[in-house]
């Protein structure tokens, strides 16, 4: 059963109060019965609170990209959520833990959009996403779910933005997409903290390969009605596992081949204060 649209506006203040105010809600889904639908509906309501106060769109995100994520969550298909320009930090900056709940970070692969893309006007989607994809980075991908103890059921995270709060993109390679050579099945990724590794994995964790997640953001993005202007960053999908994000210290992302990416942190997340 879908809800209406007032509720479903409800739950996106009520998220959206959860971001800017740093404080934890419960599960939509302890008394809310959402569907699938109505979870990217109020996603995409969330996404818009945000939009009206000037913090626009700058590129999506993919979730559950991993064989043994999606298992533990019980769901075959991949989730898809929105960046917001607030989000973005620069490879080498600091980021205030101040503005997050609960952060953890996790390893990624970033590609850019050289040239605009609107799956809905498109005769093949998946093709001209490739085709306008110019530039792949390592990345590093800040969340933050925005519901007690970081509980959640799929809807609820779906409706969460995928928990999205923060990336870090490192230098552009450009990248010509439409060869078939243009494989990063089998790089192993490293994530560190001051140093230390803090969780190994592989860019074949990312869908077998972090290109196979372009045909998902192409669809995902006709079926939420999502128009991707040039610059647009494009996060592939998680390699390991997510990290708890302390203060003071320097994390870093590492991809042979791709090069390496780092933010310190300042501060203390909400929930620790």
């Amino acid at each position: 059963m879908t809800e209406s649209t007032s509720t479903l506006s409800g739950y996106a203040s009520a998220l959206d109060e959860a971001v800017t105010s740093r404080r934890a809600i419960a599960q939509l889904s302890g008394t809310a019965s959402l569907t699938l639908d109505d979870a990217y509906r109020v996603q995409a309501l969330s996404s818009g609170l945000r939009t009206t106060r000037g913090d626009r769109l700058v590129g999506v995100k993919l979730g559950f990209t991993s064989k043994a994520k999606a298992l533990q969550m019980g769901v075959s298909d991949v989730i898809f959520g929105r960046l917001h320009a607030r989000g973005a930090y620069a490879d080498g900056g600091s980021v205030a833990l101040e503005a997050f709940i609960h952060p953890r970070v996790e390893p990624e692969v970033a590609f850019r959009l050289g040239a605009p893309f609107d799956a809905r006007a498109s005769a093949d989607p998946e093709a001209e996403l490739r085709a306008a994809v110019d530039a792949v980075a390592p990345g590093l991908e800040i969340i933050d779910s925005r519901y007690a103890n970081f509980k959640f059921s799929l809807t609820d995270v779906v409706a969460d933005n995928t928990s999205a709060a923060g990336f870090v993109t490192g230098a552009w390679q450009p990248i010509d997409l439409t060869s078939a050579a243009a494989r990063f099945d089998d790089r192993p990724v490293t994530l560190e903290i001051d140093g230390a590794v803090a969780a190994t994995g592989s860019t074949g964790d990312i869908l077998g390969d972090p290109v196979l997640a372009l045909p998902a953001i192409a669809r995902m993005a006709a079926a939420q009605g999502v128009v991707l202007p040039a610059g647009s960053v494009l996060l592939a999908g998680a390699a390991t596992a997510a990290v708890a994000l302390p203060g003071g210290v320097t994390v870093r992302a590492t991809v042979p081949g791709l090069g390496s990416v780092h933010v310190t942190t300042t501060g203390t997340p909400a929930e620790e204060r």
